[in-house]
């Protein structure tokens, strides 16, 4: 969970020396407003923007909750309090809500069509997160359904293109095998050759990377055949496509990796409306 302080770090980059419209001409009222959808989708971000209005003395009530699916129109959110501090919140807000149900609804969309051909086979995210947003990201990914995978480079061994440009293979795994038994070992490979040598060399994951579903199915095939299959996990990443997971879902693989989940978000449209008629003077 992102911390309040972390929050409060995106309301301070909009506003490092207050809300210069809203203190020249809001009064110290109090007022009632909305947050709604304006389009469908997976709504994700509602306990973050909760968190901080009601930081700033909002009260909030919820009217949906993280990972429903909404229509255009739904009410989310329910703010009453003073307006000067909804005003001041309301663009950090909008921004989290839009992120992460933007990321929330293309992940859930490409689980349900993974999930149509193959309920076994699991949709995950990547590291192509934005900087300073991973832990919005990747909980959008969970609340879409989805496995956020490592969540940062000291999780588990994954040995790289770049790695093996350095240490081979085989001896890439035994040292990081050597090194802990508490962490998973993966490798990525591009060629049916180096999926078997990563299997006999004991790799708990393979990542068959910028593979097709053909080369992939070829990949099953073989480390069926040697024996090698059960106890390795399989994992297909680089470049896939919406239109491609339902092709990979079929290989047989366990793990479909997706970047475009948080490196291309189509933002999820909210809005925040103060209703008419709403303000009334403070008393102090």
């Amino acid at each position: 969970m992102i911390s309040i302080e972390d929050l409060l770090r995106f309301v301070r980059e909009d506003a490092p020396w207050g809300d210069a419209t809203s203190e020249a001409i809001v009064p110290d009222i109090v007022c009632r407003a909305v947050i709604r959808a304006k389009d469908s989708g997976t709504v994700a971000g509602l306990a973050e923007a909760r968190a901080l209005f009601e930081h700033f003395g909002v009260t909030v009530r919820e009217r949906s909750v993280d990972g429903r699916a909404v229509a255009p129109g739904a009410t989310l959110l329910e703010l009453d309090g003073p307006a000067q501090a909804i005003l001041l919140v309301e663009r950090t807000a909008l921004n989290i809500i839009g992120r992460m149900s933007g990321i929330a609804t293309r992940t859930r969309e490409a689980v349900d069509t993974v999930r149509a051909v193959s309920p076994e086979v699991r949709v995950a995210a990547t590291r192509k997160t934005a900087p300073g947003l991973r832990v919005l990201d990747k909980k959008a990914v969970v609340l879409g359904g989805g496995d956020p995978h490592r969540w940062t480079l000291s999780d588990m061994v994954l040995i790289k293109d770049n790695h093996l440009a350095l240490v081979p293979l085989p001896e890439a795994i035994r040292r990081a095998k050597q090194q802990s038994l508490y962490r998973l070992v993966e490798v990525e490979v591009e060629t049916v050759e180096d999926a078997v040598t990563a299997a006999k060399a004991d790799a708990d994951l393979i990542l068959l990377d910028n593979m097709r579903p053909d080369a992939v199915s070829e990949v099953v095939r073989v480390l069926a055949g040697r024996g090698l299959r059960e106890g390795v996990t399989l994992e297909v990443s680089g470049g896939v496509a919406a239109g491609d997971l339902a092709g990979y879902a079929a290989t047989g693989i366990d793990i479909i990796s997706m970047g475009a989940l948080t490196h291309t978000v189509r933002n999820f449209d909210v809005s925040l409306d103060i209703l008419a008629g709403a303000g009334t003077v403070r008393i102090l």
